[in-house]
């Protein structure tokens, strides 16, 4: 059985921006993060919402917050905790369960990619280059193979499109040059340490992306944190380089677009209730292997 899907929140009152999946809160010195069911492909918001997504990832990433043993700035997922920040009558059967009190910070601007198998734009430039993002990597790596060494591959934050690779040295020009150290630093560290969780749990975490906010001098680690819409999740036990993985995040959405005649540049379409279905799975599947628990429980 499962919720009825949540497309957008509305708190009256409160300041709100809207993501592409997620519903984001002003209260002050805090933020309330509302993980809809939206879902993104190509870079459109598709007008069908996968049921318990934004509940799946947000209680992902509150099991990492709690596991990884790293300052953050998650507060509570609880709604009973939340609920005095909310206005009066708020409806607390949509936020529960997706919805994350946080700290504010000061937000730094970059993406903190951290790549530990060779896929999806990095395997495009290895191709052409032997490089990615301007690191040069051993020859005959094959698509998907293990990199020696996880690496750091900072990204500039884009509101719409794609974020943009960039160097080391330009991430150093962004926010200097002993941030970025503690960024690459700090950023393959928690990989590491998460990945080598995931693995023993049979998911093997390709590459994410973590984002860091300052408070005052500190830096913690923001917004979600290692979940199938930030990482690339692979099952451990089909894991095979030389050719694409499965995966547990909208593989599924993204394969059944690309078999329709839709042109990217217009709205997309609706999508089919078997996809609707399986990818919900593939989201729930990744939550309990990670966590041992039984979701909705």
């Amino acid at each position: 059985m499962t919720d009825p899907v949540v497309l957008e929140t509305h708190l009256p009152g409160l300041p709100l921006r809207r993501g592409k999946v997620r519903d984001i809160y002003d209260l002050g010195d805090h933020l309330l993060l509302v993980s809809t069911d939206r879902i993104s492909a190509f870079d459109w918001v598709l007008p069908t919402g996968i049921p318990d997504k934004g509940r799946v990832l947000t209680q992902i990433a509150a099991y990492w917050f709690a596991t990884l043993e790293v300052p953050h700035h998650l507060v509570s997922i609880d709604i009973d905790w939340i609920s005095p920040y909310l206005p009066k009558d708020t409806d607390r059967s949509v936020l529960a369960g997706r919805s994350s009190l946080v700290r504010k910070t000061e937000v730094v601007p970059i993406e903190c990619v951290v790549r530990g198998h060779l896929a999806g734009s990095g395997w495009k430039e290895y191709r052409e280059s032997g490089t990615v993002c301007g690191l040069q990597l051993p020859a005959s790596l094959t698509e998907c193979a293990q990199l020696p060494e996880p690496i750091f591959t900072p990204a500039t934050k884009a509101e719409t499109g794609h974020d943009e690779n960039i160097s080391f040295d330009r991430a150093a020009e962004l926010v200097g040059a002993e941030v970025a150290e503690q960024l690459r630093a700090r950023s393959l560290e928690v990989f590491k340490r998460g990945a080598q969780y995931a693995e023993k749990r049979g998911i093997i975490i390709a590459d994410t992306k973590f984002e860091w906010g300052r408070v005052g001098d500190e830096l913690i680690l923001i917004d979600e944190v290692l979940t199938p819409d930030s990482s690339r999740f692979w099952p451990a036990d089909q894991y095979q380089p030389g050719r694409s993985q499965p995966s547990f995040d909208k593989q599924f959405v993204r394969d059944w677009l690309l078999g329709t005649t839709w042109d990217k540049n217009s709205p997309p379409p609706a999508l089919p209730d078997d996809i609707v279905a399986r990818t919900r799975q593939k989201y729930v599947e990744a939550f309990e292997r990670l966590t041992g628990r039984k979701f909705g429980a």
